[in-house]
């Protein structure tokens, strides 16, 4: 990709986590020598941690992926300078927050007509997740309004970035989210039913374009090729008959054109590029790094087999690497993937350190003040019966293992000094 290529990112969850961190880099490895790179804060503009979450995200970009970025406010002060900033941009990123808040203020500063004309145009890099990816379609879903207010589901009109490539769908991120647990919080928490109700009201020449979590679905505008990333698959239903497309597979515009606007029953793929040159991303390996409710699970089993196998360094070996997982998502912009529950896990872990810790360091003295007085006892024997060298033997004995023993007018007195540590017990008197 040279610095004129334009692609249009769309991402179903995942944007700031490792998983997406290869293909960040590979989106960004082909721009221009020091890319103007911008992040759009509109759709989490209202949060009062708007600052944190921005400078989070500028810090991830910087550290995981090399690129130096700019936060473009959520402002309609200096809105010019903003619309201006972002069509001449390199790269442009937005993602979580809500869809209906961002559309809203995207008409209000005429920022929707600034993407339209990026993808148009097929200039640079535009990346859209989660809730900024709601928003490309020729119809959106207000995801707050319908899963956290209760509001009837509705559609709303989107910026229709796809339209610029005869793509009229509604794009629907987090398309296989599992968080429900017992209730269906699919389809980016809409759940089967209220997909199936809302999918009634779209045209016949349309169709739901759902995204996974930790996969993307890349177009390049140059090529007019569309290439599916990530851990999962890309799904094009209409009227409840998905097509599935899976990781790694490319297809040519109009051949998703045609699964859109049902000419195509199945996504005849092309094949696939040869170098990551060819193509607007490439799938993730086998290595790729796995998602923050895998590695908590991971790391919880581990401890677990430590745990029964009373192996402690690799019960703390299992606490620390989740506790590196735990730092490693900590730039994660998505608040609801996890980290309340992965730090709740690595608290669990820590807690049952506790009790074998605390045996640990009372077991010693506990066990040498049954064990050490016989043994000084019969070192007193020793001593009377003249056996000074089978006395001193065993005082020899005593201090190899850390009991260190003084000899007084008052009679013997020891102390354990723990190996390794500095800590030393309080003298414990004994008679001859």
């Amino acid at each position: 990709m040279d610095a004129a290529r334009g692609v249009l990112a769309l991402m179903g969850s995942g944007e700031t986590s490792p998983t997406m961190v290869t293909l960040h880099r590979e989106l960004a490895a082909h721009l221009r020598h020091e890319p103007s790179a911008v992040i759009l804060e509109t759709p989490y503009g209202f949060q009062v941690n708007r600052d944190a979450i921005s400078a989070g995200a500028r810090e991830y970009f910087r550290r995981s992926v090399g690129l130096t970025t700019v936060v473009a406010p959520d402002t309609d002060a200096g809105s010019d300078g903003v619309r201006d900033q972002l069509r001449r941009a390199d790269w442009v990123f937005s993602g979580p927050g809500s869809p209906s808040y961002a559309l809203g203020r995207w008409h209000t500063q005429r920022v929707g007509e600034i993407l339209h004309e990026r993808v148009r145009r097929a200039h640079g890099v535009t990346v859209m997740a989660s809730a900024a990816a709601c928003t490309v379609g020729f119809a959106a879903l207000p995801v707050y309004e319908v899963y956290k207010a209760g509001h009837p589901p509705v559609w709303l009109d989107g910026l229709d970035l796809t339209g610029a490539l005869g793509l009229r769908v509604a794009v629907i991120p987090h398309y296989d989210n599992a968080e429900g647990g017992t209730h269906d919080t699919r389809f980016c928490y809409l759940g089967e039913p209220r997909l199936a109700a809302l999918e009634r009201e779209l045209p016949d020449d349309s169709a739901v374009l759902g995204i996974d979590e930790h996969t993307a679905l890349l177009i390049d505008l140059d090529t007019s090729l569309a290439r599916v990333w990530g851990r999962g698959v890309v799904t094009v239903r209409r009227r409840g008959v998905s097509v599935p497309v899976g990781a790694g597979t490319v297809l040519t515009l109009d051949q998703l054109r045609d699964l859109v606007g049902g000419k195509r029953r199945a996504p005849d793929t092309i094949p696939a590029p040869r170098t990551a040159a060819d193509a607007p991303g490439a799938a993730p390996t086998a290595d790729s790094p796995p998602t923050l409710q895998e590695a908590v699970a991971m790391a919880e089993a581990r401890f677990d087999r430590a745990h029964a196998a009373r192996d402690a360094e690799k019960m703390v070996a299992a606490v620390l690497d989740l506790e590196a997982v735990i730092a490693a998502w900590g730039a994660d912009m998505e608040e609801d993937q996890g980290g309340e529950w992965a730090r709740t896990v690595l608290r669990g872990m820590i807690r049952q350190c506790v009790p074998h810790a605390q045996r640990g360091m009372d077991e010693p003295q506990a066990t040498l003040e049954r064990l050490v007085p016989p043994l000084l006892d019969l070192r007193g024997q020793l001593r009377s019966r003249s056996a000074y060298d089978a006395a001193d033997h065993l005082r020899d004995a005593l201090a190899a293992g850390g009991v260190h023993v003084h000899d007084s007018p008052r009679g013997s007195e020891w102390r354990h000094t723990p190996t390794g540590n500095d800590r030393k017990d309080s003298p414990a008197p004994s008679p001859e």
